[in-house]
């Protein structure tokens, strides 16, 4: 699906929502997330994720749109009560299809149903980390997950970080990719593109002093300023685990590959 066949009209007014930024700042008015600020003024788009409370009816895709707030396209699509909502937009698809979320649907690119029924090999997205709530894996441009085995009560997934993981077979997902594959080749060819995107300059760690950033400090030009980065706190910042979300640790079966320093 080309750029050039995104719509011109304005959005569904009673689809879109106005966020207040807050460039970066807490309730208490300190900054909590750097290089944050500017941009230009945007509405957001309330995508349906789910597509659950729509079961076995079909969507016709009226148009497809830009987000501001997401990598990916966007896709306007009718049920036959005239409601109107935005999916995420798959590759391959043009307007004028049909598309359908049912317990068990035909393996076409869109096509939403529980994991359980998709053969292995098949290519899925908008994946639910657990069942009858909110989709949370594969979702930006381009990106898709592969069916590698269906084992009891769980299938195993490849994501797009090749970590293989499982998740409950009773969990929904879409067939297909997601829209806009070619946004990993688009460059930011100026400053001024950057901060239209609500990103202020970012300034080396390694050009501060040791107080305010763990690559601080140092004589001349060195990549890290002590022996090894450390927080504002002392303690060890480099090779700590970030991820969070340590209840679906026990979910992953293989961890995705670590990048070569």
């Amino acid at each position: 699906m080309a750029k050039q066949k995104l719509s011109k009209e304005k959005p569904e007014k009673n689809l879109t929502v106005n966020i207040k930024k807050s460039t970066g700042r807490g309730s208490s008015g300190r900054i909590t997330i750097r290089h944050k600020g500017g941009g230009v003024k945007k509405r957001y788009r309330l995508i349906d994720f789910k597509r659950q409370e729509r079961l076995d009816q079909p969507a016709l895709i009226v148009r497809f749109e830009y987000d501001p707030y997401r990598t990916a396209f966007i896709a306007l699509v009718e049920y036959p009560d005239k409601t109107r909502s935005y999916i995420l937009a798959p590759h391959g698809v043009k307007e004028g299809d049909t598309l359908i979320c049912s317990e068990k649907a035909e393996i076409k690119s869109g096509n939403r149903m529980r994991i359980k029924h998709v053969p292995i090999g098949t290519s899925v997205y908008n994946i639910q980390i657990v069942p009858n709530q909110r989709s949370g894996f594969a979702r930006s441009a381009g990106a898709w997950a592969k069916v590698l085995a269906n084992e009891g009560r769980y299938v195993h997934l490849e994501m797009p970080s090749k970590e293989i993981r499982k998740v409950h077979h009773d969990c929904f997902a879409t067939v297909g990719s997601v829209s806009n594959p070619e946004h990993r080749y688009k460059k930011i060819k100026k400053a001024g593109v950057s901060r239209r995107k609500n990103r202020r300059p970012v300034v080396r760690g390694s050009a501060m002093n040791p107080v305010d950033h763990p690559h601080g400090g140092g004589e001349g030009r060195a990549p890290i300023g002590l022996k090894y980065p450390k927080t504002p706190w002392g303690k060890i910042a480099r090779g700590v685990k970030t991820r969070r979300r340590k209840s679906t640790e026990k979910m992953i079966i293989k961890r995705r590959k670590k990048k070569k320093r």
